[in-house]
């Protein structure tokens, strides 16, 4: 699935650099602004401590993680609606995306240039949330102007697309986020994807903080925090020069000798990309053989079927039932046959709906 989140931000507040640390790509990390002109897309490695332990069982030729893609988009400034700065390219760039990791700079360094001359995290985030809103209005006036005429025909369908745009409308001219406004049936899910909002989008706010501050955070992440309680949003803390660092460390004896010294468990970006999956509404099963240990992406709440077709469409399409052991039996009793002899491995059907964690083998006919 080739799933996308955009990291998002002012200009010059550690996004390409937190882009380089994520993966293999190399984009351009310069102290002036707009250093990202066109957008870099990363595949990357989702960490699951999972897939070595089923692998340390298994003994497979090859393993294989599951993946999502990132992608460094060029800083936006003020006016950017209007085409300002790059606005437009941003705006493009930012709507392909599935969800949004918003970098918002939480550090001072009188050698690192802000673009508005000062460091405040609330009002970068305002003006990121004010830009893309102001583009969201454009797009739902537009379409509250097209579906005028047949509202007043009496089409039930368009007349419940037409009140929910007047929702979103009365929204973001209060300031608010399309995804403030609760979808409640198909009607609205129609029409939301249809106009493809900026602001529906999910988000993850990261703080990227200095050395000092990365495990307990400081006074800009408490006031980042304050501020988008109330979206439900999860926010993280990171510091792109320490991850930058433990990049450069070509052991893992290194890496965590390093983060031991800083009192971290883990390096900040895989904290990252473990909720920028959680983010895109997905979950992982695996397959479990001596050929091959492989994690497979699915949506959240994906069938039998559905988790099939990710392997091949033929899978999906011949599908006849699917064999289902749990990652705590298959680790607890250390092989298939053991679980099948427990009276654990379970035969499911086309309704079962796959769990974050199930081993699965599928039986289909073409």
């Amino acid at each position: 699935m080739a799933l996308k989140c955009g990291i998002v931000g002012l200009p010059n507040v550690g996004k390409s650099t937190l882009f380089n640390c994520l993966s293999n790509a190399k984009a351009q990390s310069a102290n002036f602004p707009f250093c990202t002109i066109e957008p870099n897309v990363g595949v990357i490695t989702v960490p699951d401590n999972r897939l070595a332990e089923l692998a340390d069982i298994v003994n497979p030729e090859k393993v294989q993680a599951t993946i999502i893609e990132i992608v460094d988009i060029a800083g936006l400034v003020k006016g950017a609606h209007k085409g300002e700065g790059l606005g437009n390219k941003f705006l493009a760039n930012i709507r392909e995306t599935d969800a949004i990791i918003h970098v918002l700079r939480c550090f001072d360094d009188d050698n690192i240039i802000h673009v508005d001359g000062s460091v405040d995290p609330i009002r970068d985030k305002e003006v990121i949330d004010f830009e893309l809103q102001l583009k969201d209005l454009e797009t739902v006036e537009s379409k509250i102007k097209s579906l005028h005429r047949t509202a007043k025909s009496g089409d039930k369908e368009i007349g419940r697309q037409y009140d929910f745009c007047l929702k979103l409308k009365e929204a973001l001219e209060s300031g608010k986020s399309a995804r403030t406004v609760e979808v409640t049936n198909d009607s609205e899910e129609t029409i939301t994807k249809e106009m493809q909002l900026l602001t529906i989008k999910p988000v993850l706010y990261l703080c990227n903080v200095d050395e000092a501050s990365v495990k307990d955070g400081n006074a800009y992440v408490e006031k980042v925090k304050e501020m988008v309680a109330e979206e439900n949003a999860e926010v993280l803390v990171i510091g792109t020069k320490i991850e930058s660092d433990i990049a450069e460390f070509d052991t893992y004896e290194e890496r965590e000798m390093f983060l031991d010294e800083l009192g971290l468990e883990e390096a900040g970006v895989n904290r990252l990309i473990r909720s920028a999956y959680s983010l895109l509404n997905l979950q992982t099963y695996f397959t479990a053989g001596v050929k091959e240990v492989r994690a497979w992406t699915v949506p959240v709440g994906a069938t039998a079927p559905q988790a099939a077709g990710v392997i091949h469409t033929d899978f999906e399409k011949g599908f006849i039932r699917a064999e289902v052991m749990t990652y705590g039996d298959f680790i607890e009793l250390k092989s298939e046959a053991a679980v099948k002899d427990a009276g654990k491995l379970r035969v499911e059907g086309k309704t079962y709906i796959v769990q974050d964690g199930d081993i699965m083998h599928f039986r289909f006919n073409v």
